[in-house]
């Protein structure tokens, strides 16, 4: 014999009520049966676990410590049950998100905090990447669930996954107060080429758009330095460093005290962000559920 869940439930149960007949009626089993199961444990343990007489049964010094740990033992195998249900149900799991600077700092803070006051039970790990690289990483099963700003070229061919619009911000010229382009309330992306600019790490999307942007127009961007955030780049530009570009959801985060906003009259200022995944069918059900909750159908 070996130690068994359904041994150690009519131990409790025998206790609990004080007689083998109580327990075999509680437990659905014949008494004989409970009987057999309790002399066996008593066997198996090598201990005198219950006090048999006329007016029932109690349990031992060696039972009332078994009955303590029998408890915590069934218990805890009920715990799994409950648990493991609420994976296959979707209640409970863990959610693998890549994110680019854009997404994390406008809408993902508030996009999920709503969704774990309705599922505190799932685990949510947000990752910083940028989007020229999400999209490759979503396709090499790297992470659930993608959230990039739209490349100005399609997917490449070899990359495979499911792509679903999201959001849509613009990006604004930042300017120190007492720049030249701080009198005025729009410029086109032209106007800012002679200036020095603060720029966003290399490897990025916006930094691929703005070198892009000024190849197009035959010019190169003049970077006076790169910084690895946008509030680093804000702080950079208040200190009359330089003048820079950024979402402007993101930039009205930042106390701007020394520095102005500035509209860029450009159609490629305004960017698409979109969602995506390696297929509907791999997503676990607690990624489904964040993924409709992102695109607004939870």
């Amino acid at each position: 014999m070996k130690l068994d869940p359904v041994t150690l439930r009519l131990f409790v149960s025998v206790i609990e009520e004080g007689t083998i007949a109580g327990a075999a009626k509680r437990e659905h089993i014949a008494a004989a049966a409970v009987s057999k199961r309790l002399s066996e444990l008593e066997e198996l343990l090598d201990s005198k676990l219950l006090n048999r007489s006329n007016k029932g049964i109690s349990p031992t010094d060696a039972g009332l410590s078994l009955l303590y740990m029998a408890r915590s033992a069934l218990n805890n195998l009920n715990e799994i049950v409950v648990q493991m249900r609420e994976f296959s149900s979707g209640r409970r799991g863990s959610v693998h998100v890549l994110a680019n600077i854009s997404a994390i700092t406008q809408f993902m803070p508030q996009l999920m905090h709503s969704f774990l006051a309705s599922n505190p039970l799932i685990n949510i790990t947000l990752e910083e990447k940028p989007s020229l690289s999400i999209v490759q990483e979503i396709a090499d099963n790297s992470a659930d669930i993608g959230v990039f700003t739209s490349l100005p070229h399609s997917l490449p061919h070899s990359v495979s996954v499911e792509v679903f619009p999201f959001r849509v911000d613009r990006l604004i010229l930042i300017v120190p107060l007492n720049h030249p382009l701080a009198c005025r309330q729009s410029v086109k992306f032209s106007e800012t080429l002679d200036h020095h600019y603060i720029a966003l790490r290399s490897g990025t999307h916006l930094n691929f758009q703005l070198i892009k942007a000024a190849n197009d127009l035959g010019r190169s961007l003049r970077k006076r330095m790169e910084v690895s955030s946008y509030d680093a780049l804000c702080l950079m530009v208040q200190a009359n460093l330089g003048i820079g570009i950024l979402p402007e959801g993101s930039a009205r985060i930042y106390k701007m005290e020394g520095a102005k906003f500035v509209h860029l009259d450009e159609v490629w200022a305004r960017r698409e962000l979109n969602l995506c995944i390696r297929s509907s069918e791999s997503l676990s059900l607690a990624s489904k559920l964040f993924l409709d909750h992102l695109r607004g159908k939870a």
